[in-house]
C-alpha cells in the first residue's frame, strides 16, 4: 500500500509541473452504499472525509486526486448483521468543465479496507470506477456528487453461515462539500 501511495503522489507531482493551476482542499460528506449480489441487505449511510488536489491543465480539463476515509458496506435486513466496511480510498478523476464552474468526472478509484465488522477475510484491496458531477462555487466551495461501482469481487462469503459465496461488489453514491485553500 505504501508503494501505491508513493506512485500516486509521484504521478500527481509530475503532472503538476504541466498544470496551469493547482487546487488543494478538504472535503466531507455522506455515502449511501450497498453490496451487489448479497441478499437481504439495504443501503448503509456513512460518512467520508479527507483531502484533494486538483491540477487544472486548461480552462476545460483537470485531474483530481483524493485521499478519503470512507464508510461503506450494507445494512442487514431480516435480523442479519450489518456489514460495516471502512476504507481509505484514492479516487483519481479526470474533470471536464462543461461550462465555467460545472464539471463532469470519471476515473478509477483504489481502496484498502481498514476496518470491517464481519471478519470475513475480505479482499483488502478494492478497485472501482467513478463517475460524477461537480460545481465550483464562489468562496472556494466545491460540491460533488459521485457514483462508484466496484470492478472486483470483494471476497464476501458465508453471510448466512451456510457456505455460499457471492460476487459482491461495492456500490456507493457520495455527496460531498469541500473547501479549496488556493
Amino acid at each position: 500500500m505504501k508503494k501505491f501511495i508513493l506512485i500516486v503522489f509521484t504521478v500527481l507531482v509530475s503532472v503538476g509541473s504541466f498544470a496551469q493551476g493547482i487546487d488543494v482542499g478538504i472535503k466531507a460528506g455522506a455515502n449511501f452504499s450497498t453490496l451487489t449480489d448479497v441478499p437481504d441487505v439495504s443501503t448503509r449511510t456513512g460518512f467520508l472525509i479527507g483531502g484533494f488536489v486538483t491540477l487544472k491543465f486548461t480552462e476545460k480539463m483537470a485531474l483530481q486526486g483524493d485521499i478519503l476515509y470512507s464508510q461503506q458496506g450494507a445494512d442487514g435486513k431480516n435480523g442479519y448483521s450489518d456489514l460495516a466496511l471502512d476504507y481509505v480510498i484514492f479516487p483519481i478523476v479526470f474533470k471536464y468543465y462543461i461550462i465555467d464552474r460545472l464539471n463532469i468526472q470519471a476515473g478509477p478509484q483504489f481502496g484498502s479496507v481498514i476496518k470491517d465488522n464481519y471478519n470475513n477475510n475480505l479482499d483488502s484491496f478494492d478497485i472501482s470506477g467513478v463517475v460524477g458531477i461537480g460545481v465550483d462555487l464562489p468562496l472556494n466551495l466545491r460540491v460533488t456528487g459521485r457514483y462508484s461501482f466496484g470492478l472486483n469481487d470483494i471476497g464476501f462469503s458465508d453471510y448466512y453461515g451456510n457456505g455460499f459465496t457471492t460476487n459482491a461488489k461495492n456500490s456507493v453514491f457520495s455527496l460531498t462539500a469541500g473547501f479549496s485553500f488556493l
